[in-house]
């Protein structure tokens, strides 16, 4: 009996692969093998780097809070341990935004911090 082989299955495949690595460098567009591995590590960066962004926007944020509050002649964990002890409920991404885009609203926030 002769061997059977789905080659419109794996043609099909093939093509998903290359078009989603359109755009990259050299033989990672358009060579199968080389491609193939290119896809799949560029996903498990994908995978990883979920995360890694919000490690990287809480560094962010932090380092916002912490050059807003310099102003008042506060470090960024003596001001948070204020905050936490007043029972204000506000995170950090609003926090690093009143800071940057609302100045008057975070000065109130210290001040209410400092007393």
């Amino acid at each position: 009996m002769p061997r059977s082989v789905n080659s419109v299955a794996s043609r099909a495949r093939r093509k998903k692969i290359l078009k989603e690595t359109k755009g990259y460098f050299g033989a990672r567009k358009n060579v199968w093998t080389v491609a193939k591995n290119a896809h799949e590590k560029g996903l498990s960066y994908a995978y990883r780097d979920r995360r890694v962004k919000k490690r990287n926007f809480r560094a962010l944020w932090i380092q916002r809070i912490n050059a807003a509050v310099r102003n008042y002649d506060m470090s960024y964990s003596e001001f948070m341990g204020k905050v936490h002890a007043k029972n204000i409920e506000i995170n950090r991404k609003t926090l690093a935004d009143l800071a940057m885009n609302h100045p008057k609203a975070f000065e109130a926030i210290v001040k209410t911090v400092k007393k």
